[in-house]
């Protein structure tokens, strides 16, 4: 099984919708984690303005991930939202795409941390290693250069500043991606 994170940001460049054909025209046990894209930085701006704490924003931006599958799934009504393990269980079997619907009650018992240290991408890493995912492919709108290592990517802000620590014990392969490369990729079963 792959994971593949779609950056929210693909939604304001308009490459969301060939992203998402792309994945459908290369079928095989994939699951999508959306990021949160404009929702998330909605939390962001209500986060300046009102003050509030980091577990009240994590928790939205959960919401917002949330948001963003449930725009996924009405353009992509086949792909299934998968909540609980035992759904992502009961569909890996089944060797078809589903969306990840994050739980922020799992995400609390599995101790991950409430912080804009950990974004969307660290969520995916993790889910990747939590599920034996055997690939992880994170695709952002971002132009960055193929040549960056990981750790560069971190450091330009490009992946979240856990992303690394949810990466280095990983027994998957780790790709870093911009959409319009993504597209160009054929996706191996």
């Amino acid at each position: 099984m792959r994971i593949i994170k779609l950056g929210g940001s693909l939604l304001d460049n308009k490459s969301l919708v060939t992203c998402l054909t792309h994945i459908q025209n290369n079928p095989t046990s994939t699951l999508i984690v959306t990021g949160g894209g404009a929702f998330a930085e909605q939390v962001r701006i209500a986060q300046q303005q009102w003050q509030f704490n980091d577990v009240a924003a994590h928790h939205m931006a959960i919401l917002a991930m949330q948001q963003m599958a449930l725009l996924v799934n009405a353009l992509q009504p086949d792909w299934r939202l998968l909540q609980s393990f035992s759904d992502l269980q009961s569909w890996h079997t089944q060797n078809r795409i589903g969306l990840w619907f994050p739980d922020i009650t799992l995400l609390n018992a599995q101790g991950i941390a409430a912080s804009w240290r950990v974004t969307s991408d660290s969520l995916a890493a993790w889910l990747a290693g939590a599920t034996q995912a055997n690939e992880l492919i994170i695709v952002k709108a971002a132009e960055f250069s193929v040549t960056a290592s990981t750790a560069e990517l971190v450091a330009l802000e490009v992946l979240d500043q856990a992303f690394l620590g949810y990466i280095k014990p990983a027994r998957f392969v780790t790709t870093i991606i911009n959409s319009h490369d993504f597209i160009q990729q054929i996706l191996m079963p």
